[in-house]
């Protein structure tokens, strides 16, 4: 006899698994090199100082309590301290929210800052967990590509003048996911002026700002208006299982967002907290650490983008790798990278189709290749696999 279960929310209606994360679960075989996953190498992860600072954290029964919603307090003022650095203004501890990783603060912010049928505008290519996001909020999405300057303001604008009025503008503003790209400081100081006039706020989603390899990124969007509201974590330089996460925003979307933390899990974790703001609060050897990390995924990104531009000459654009993870390529001799990746899968290599992070743009021919987890001879012979499964597929 069959169960008749009752109908799940309405809101489910529309959404989809993370094509990543589905293919992801297909490309986990050992002989298959691995430029899918968006995952930071845990070899470069620091585990010794983490457990150091977890001992230091156990040696006190008193902090394996609940911890107040918005977060661990020392963490919140380690993070005051860290953000008021890049924005050039003292950030008020009451101005930080710890989260369960920043994709938690998206989603809390979806619930805060919009209704159903509420406009927002996001990159296209889109960073796939917003969209997720805000699919399941009921928003209505609308796309502005990006160009080797980013988020292209001459589209946004042209959007204003039409009369759209978004709720929220959402920008990944350093070394772009999937795009590569960083936004110009020009533009963020233009993106933060068309918030204050036009009354929408931004969400400035920066969970790679300090990957940088040659220059630092620009400064941060936020420091230009009030009206953004500031995301990023330890995952991508410390390790994602700590899963801290941090929102810097006006003190009324973090009482606002407050509340719906403790609806949905009271708080955070008060022990990783505890490790994360041990570790982010011993600056010397922090830098040190972060510095070690750029210089590998630095190495590794130049590698990858030499192999390709030297493999596939005129046939494939690529991204310069100037940081974050990831690098975007475009077959130009109208390869469809959907239809080419089983065979890729056959020669050993994975990627992610463009089509994946496609809104309203056709991305048939793209691709998202990530460098951080193969070191350079694997990356070489990562592209000498994709090339012998374009050659199968153009030869037939």
């Amino acid at each position: 006899m069959s169960a008749h279960f009752p109908p799940l929310a309405r809101r489910l209606d529309g959404l989809r698994s993370s094509a990543i994360r589905d293919l992801l679960k297909l490309t986990a075989r050992a002989d298959i090199i691995g430029l899918a996953g968006g995952l930071p190498d845990a070899a470069l992860m620091p585990r010794d100082r983490i457990a150091a600072a977890a001992d230091a954290a156990l040696s006190d029964r008193s902090r394996l309590q609940y911890t107040e919603s918005p977060g661990w307090g020392p963490l919140r003022e380690v993070l005051a301290a860290r953000e008021s650095d890049r924005l050039s203004r003292a950030v008020p501890v009451d101005e930080v929210f710890v989260t369960h990783g920043s994709q938690q603060a998206l989603s809390l912010l979806a619930e805060v800052l919009l209704d159903p049928g509420a406009l927002v505008v996001v990159e296209d290519p889109a960073y796939v967990g917003a969209l997720q996001v805000f699919r399941a909020a009921g928003a209505r999405i609308v796309a502005v590509p990006l160009d080797s300057d980013g988020l292209r303001l001459d589209a946004l604008c042209e959007l204003l003048a039409a009369g759209e009025r978004p709720a929220v503008v959402h920008t990944v503003s350093n070394f772009h996911n999937p795009g590569g790209v960083t936004l110009a400081p020009a533009r963020r100081r233009e993106l933060a002026n068309l918030a204050e006039q036009y009354g929408f706020w931004i969400i400035e989603d920066d969970p790679y700002g300090e990957l940088w390899f040659d220059r630092p990124a620009p400064a941060p969007v936020a420091t230009y208006s009030p009206n953004v509201i500031r995301l990023s974590s330890a995952s991508k330089i410390l390790a994602p299982s700590l899963r801290a996460g941090w929102m810097i925003a006006p003190t009324q979307v973090c009482r606002a967002v407050e509340l719906l933390k403790q609806g949905a899990d009271l708080c955070g974790s008060a022990l990783t907290q505890q490790i994360t703001a041990d570790l982010l609060a011993d600056t010397d050897w922090l830098a040190a650490h972060i510095d070690s990390v750029r210089q590998v995924y630095g190495a590794r990104a130049k590698s990858l983008v030499a192999a390709v531009r030297a493999t596939f000459g005129d046939r494939v654009t690529t991204t310069d790798a100037s940081g974050g993870m990831f690098v975007w390529a475009d077959f130009t001799d109208g390869t469809d990278t959907q239809a080419l990746l089983p065979q890729a899968l056959d020669a050993g290599v994975a990627y992610v189709p463009g089509a994946a992070f496609a809104v309203s743009t056709d991305y048939t021919h793209a691709m998202r290749l990530c460098f951080t987890t193969s070191d350079e001879a694997t990356l070489t012979e990562a592209v000498a696999r994709l090339a012998k499964a374009h050659a199968a597929a153009v030869h037939g």
